[in-house]
């Protein structure tokens, strides 16, 4: 397959591009600018390519969306904006851009988050659970995927909305912030340390973007998280023990919110997300434990 990946410069758009030229598959970056596409793929497309010109998203055989602005960042009012604003015009660029192509991709990926679900500390949720937050993550992620609801009036082109749990990886992600004060002897439990942690394995999410771009039986919403998720205690424990460092400094929730303002929802919030979908369609979990998970990521 040929696949376009917009945000193929980011942390996932580069393992993607990895994994999917290790395949076999053609890789291709779209960026602000050329120069800034090297993702491992074989060419590069500019965002202005694909406004410009109507031939630009012409051959590709799928397009995954990870395109936007960081949400690893204090929520300002003016950072809220952009987090929005990015994530919608480069799906509506994208929408544009194959609209008017007489062999549209068969396959387009819009990437979303499980902070769809909203925050809850005894429920479970899969794909057919409904949006359920007030919180920022929550309304952003639901306008993100409504923007690429236009998708499914192409009777050509399957629309899957891949909702991204915590992603583990060694060199960026979540993984390098929740060990840092293990490495400075100060980890321990984040607020009421019972919040739900939904990750996935790097590994895993690329593996699930390339099995939801080859199997033509999935459609719609898909839990990109690990079958088990665990509490963020649990968690903490397991990366400080890796590391072979303490898990004993607890962090009180008003002070997380006092440091890091609205964003500490990401970690004293939480979801316990079940990937119904993916283990319905066949997908097999190479880190389905967080234990083995963490051992990998080390191991590295």
């Amino acid at each position: 397959m040929k696949i376009a990946i917009s945000g193929g410069t980011g942390f996932i758009g580069k393992k993607l591009t990895a994994r999917l030229t290790q395949s076999g598959h053609e890789a291709v970056a779209i960026s602000r600018k050329a120069a800034e596409g090297q993702g491992g793929g074989s060419a590069t497309l500019t965002w202005d390519q694909v406004e410009r010109d109507p031939q630009a998203l012409a051959g590709f055989d799928g397009i995954v969306n990870l395109a936007g602005s960081s949400l690893s960042q204090r929520w300002t009012d003016q950072a809220k904006q952009e987090m929005e604003r990015s994530r919608l015009e480069s799906t509506r660029k994208l929408i544009a851009g194959i609209r008017g192509l007489d062999q549209p991709p068969s396959v387009f990926i819009q990437a979303s988050a499980i902070g769809i679900y909203g925050t809850s500390e005894t429920a479970e949720f899969d794909e057919n659970s409904p949006p359920g937050g007030q919180d920022f993550p929550s309304q952003l992620s639901v306008k993100w995927e409504a923007a690429a609801d236009p998708i499914e009036a192409m009777a050509q082109t399957r629309l899957v909305k891949m909702r991204i749990g915590l992603v583990l990886g060694r060199e960026a992600g979540v993984y390098p912030v929740l060990k840092l004060p293990y490495k400075l002897m100060g980890g321990g439990k984040l607020g009421s340390g019972r919040q739900w942690m939904s990750w996935i394995h790097i590994d895993d999410l690329t593996a699930l973007f390339e099995f939801c771009l080859t199997h033509e039986n999935i459609a719609g919403p898909v839990n990109a998280a690990a079958p088990n998720a665990v509490r963020q205690d649990e968690l903490g424990r397991v990366i400080g023990g890796a590391i072979h460092r303490p898990h004993w400094f607890p962090v009180p929730a008003v002070l997380m919110r006092t440091v890091l303002g609205e964003m500490s929802l990401m970690v004293t919030g939480g979801q316990h997300v079940i990937p119904a979908a993916a283990l319905k369609a066949g997908f097999a979990f190479s880190h389905p434990y967080v234990e083995e998970a963490v051992r990998n990521l080390e191991a590295k």
